[in-house]
């Protein structure tokens, strides 16, 4: 092993309190050889050095947010805590918000720790809250021999000794099984957020032809940045217990770059790896419908909302919509009316009460698509703080590496955003540091950029990091539902909050949630992912039926790509595809991926759409026109 992956893992088991006897002989010998390893040992371990080092660590989370990657501290009945973790990591409250960090102490002073139970007002000067992800609040302090509900099967128990349990679905159980302490140190409101792991495992768990672990490796060019991210990771790994996609591990310079061939290696140091999940958005999107039109629903495409309808008591009753395709009106009545338009909310509000004051604030995120060689590896890089401070990612996607992203207030939501040159420019310069081959703006396969719906600051000129990125629930006067915030690792819980204020106001029947063990379409246990057919998932056989039936339907629609007429014709048929757009960007992806190439086979995929659907010479040439005049939008000059 090498020195320093050894000193780090006996610095992590110190701090745990998972030194073996070996482990202290050895490190207690390596200690007396020199005056400096103490001295470094002391630096690295020190309560105020922690604290330090722990909120640069939260620091790159909070203000760079990790959109599709969050973790979150859960609390349940399947695992047992073991009390060894909570002498160290008692008084570490790391309770990370969606959006926000919560504060910590690392190495606790014992004089200062004390149980829920005797949490009080003569010991703190503020209260101890707990926070769900739904905004409810429950008032810890001085709480004790209880179990308080947490609506939809959900209980937290504490003892008279100030212990915690919580369960899901287990309502008809009397006592939990299993206890766990929550120490909290002196002088502060802490929350504690319950909800993104647990959600992040439900989607791996219903979805997994859609979900994998993906690897990211840090590379650091200091030491210090070694035992930091090595720390912080080690400990997210403890909070998140069974749902944690693996271990994260400090990592010699010799196998960093054996994980990442392309990464610079002068003056690097080693590196960290940690894991997390990726799914593909569009894909879960279409396999969403799909479930709905299974499940009884009726979702309706290329619609758009003109006004709301409102019944003689002033309710919102329904909307009007105009379809798209051939420019008909219809009115549709409803029980509810939900507002899930993303950083479209405010339109569709203002159409609700004319004098609503606008609540949503775009960011923008920028991504490039360069080809695999210049990461030749399944490990995504990633790195926490560049020169300006943000964070940057080089992710394996389809074959291809995605870079990114930014994030860039806007001032007015867009249905296409363009990437601006100082995001590209930071991107392309930012990777070329840290890559052995500097991408140049002629190897961007794709750019491409999205607006995330954040709440809008109260005050002019604040950072997109001071800005909510939590799911919000708004109810108009004439019962307009709206939701906004959140992001796709939480879209269930989003979901389930919404439907669940229907049934409050009495708008919806009250039923039962039922999504946290629903298999969505497409389902499939442990996909090939060498089979760029797997995120088909259960549809696969379907699809090489097709392409048997018929050698037409095999034909690749571009010699570069796999993709086939079987998978347009697919799309058609099962997936509502209805123009080339909804082909090449929402169904096998190729704008995103190579747009040049996208535009290339525009003119083929129309062709089959319009036998499918029965259009006519004229819809092609117009849909050929309409879709090159976009994919130009995707190319770099």
């Amino acid at each position: 092993m090498d020195k320093n992956e050894e000193i780090y893992r006996w610095v992590a088991a110190w701090i745990k309190g998972e030194l073996t006897p070996e482990d202290e002989a050895e490190l207690a010998c390596w200690l007396k050889q020199d005056p400096k390893n103490q001295e470094w040992f002391d630096t690295f371990t020190t309560r105020e050095n922690l604290k330090g080092a722990l909120s640069l660590y939260a620091s790159f989370h909070t203000a760079k947010r990790w959109e599709e990657l969050e973790r979150y501290c859960r609390i349940t009945n399947r695992r047992k805590i073991h009390p060894g973790y909570w002498r160290y990591v008692a008084a570490v409250v790391i309770l990370f918000i969606i959006g926000g960090i919560g504060f910590l102490y690392f190495v606790p002073d014992t004089r200062k720790e004390m149980t829920l139970a005797a949490v009080g007002p003569k010991e703190f000067h503020q209260q101890a809250v707990l926070v769900l992800e739904n905004g409810k609040e429950l008032v810890l302090n001085g709480i004790k021999d209880t179990c308080l509900s947490l609506g939809q099967g959900e209980r937290l128990w504490i003892n008279d000794q100030g212990r915690l349990a919580y369960h899901q679905d287990s309502l008809q159980q009397e006592t939990p099984e299993e206890w766990h302490i929550l120490r909290i140190p002196r002088g502060g409101e802490y929350t504690l957020v319950l909800e993104a792991l647990y959600e992040r495992g439900l989607l791996q768990q219903n979805a997994p032809h859609l979900v994998k672990n993906q690897s990211f490796l840090i590379p650091n060019y200091r030491y210090w940045d070694n035992f930091l991210y090595t720390v912080g990771l080690t400990i997210y790994d403890i909070l998140a217990g069974r749902l944690s996609l693996g271990r994260s591990k400090y990592v010699s310079k010799k196998k960093t770059t054996s994980y990442l061939p392309t990464v610079r290696v002068d003056g690097l140091k080693g590196g960290v790896v940690y894991h997390d999940g990726q799914f593909d958005d569009s894909r879960l999107a279409v396999n969403l419908a799909q479930s709905c039109v299974e499940n009884g629903g009726c979702p309706i495409n290329r619609m758009k909302v003109t006004a709301i309808l409102h019944g003689s008591d002033g309710r919102a009753r329904g909307v009007k919509v105009q379809d798209l395709m051939n420019g008909q009106e219809y009115e549709v009545k409803a029980k509810a009316v939900i507002n899930a338009t993303g950083i479209f909310v405010d339109s569709i509000m203002e159409m609700d009460v004319p004098t609503h004051e606008h609540m949503v604030k775009p960011s923008q995120g920028v991504h490039l698509v360069l080809d695999k060689s210049f990461l030749q590896s399944d490990y995504a890089i990633m790195i926490p703080k560049t020169d300006d401070g943000r964070v940057l990612f080089a992710v394996p996607w389809h074959d291809k590496v995605v870079v990114g992203t930014t994030d860039t207030l806007r001032e007015h939501p867009e249905l296409e955003p363009q990437a601006l040159e100082s995001e590209i420019e930071f991107i392309l310069n930012t990777a070329g540091r840290y890559l052995t081959r500097k991408p140049q703006r002629s190897d961007v396969l794709s750019v491409f950029a999205g607006l995330r719906p954040l709440a809008a600051p109260k005050k002019e000129g604040k950072s997109t990091k001071e800005i909510s990125r939590s799911h919000k629930i708004f109810v108009s006067e004439n019962k307009l539902i709206t939701i906004t915030g959140g992001k796709w690792t939480t879209y269930r819980r989003m979901a389930e909050d919404t439907v669940d204020k229907a049934i409050e106001l009495n708008l919806l029947e009250k039923k039962a949630c039922v999504t946290k063990k629903f298999r969505i379409h497409g389902y499939q246990l442990n996909p090939d992912l060498n089979n760029h057919l797997y995120i088909y998932g259960s549809d696969i056989q379907a699809i090489k039926t097709l392409m048997q039936s018929d050698p037409a339907m095999a034909e690749k629609l571009h010699p570069k790509y796999d993709y086939t007429v079987a998978e347009v014709v697919w799309a058609v048929r099962e997936e509502m595809a209805l123009n080339v757009e909804d082909i090449l960007a929402r169904r096998v992806r190729l704008l995103f991926l190579d747009a040049r190439v996208a535009a290339e086979v525009a003119p083929k995929v129309a062709r089959i759409v319009a036998k499918e659907l029965g259009y006519d010479q004229a819809w092609i040439d117009g849909q050929v026109k309409e879709f090159t005049d976009l994919a130009g939008r995707y190319i770099l000059e």
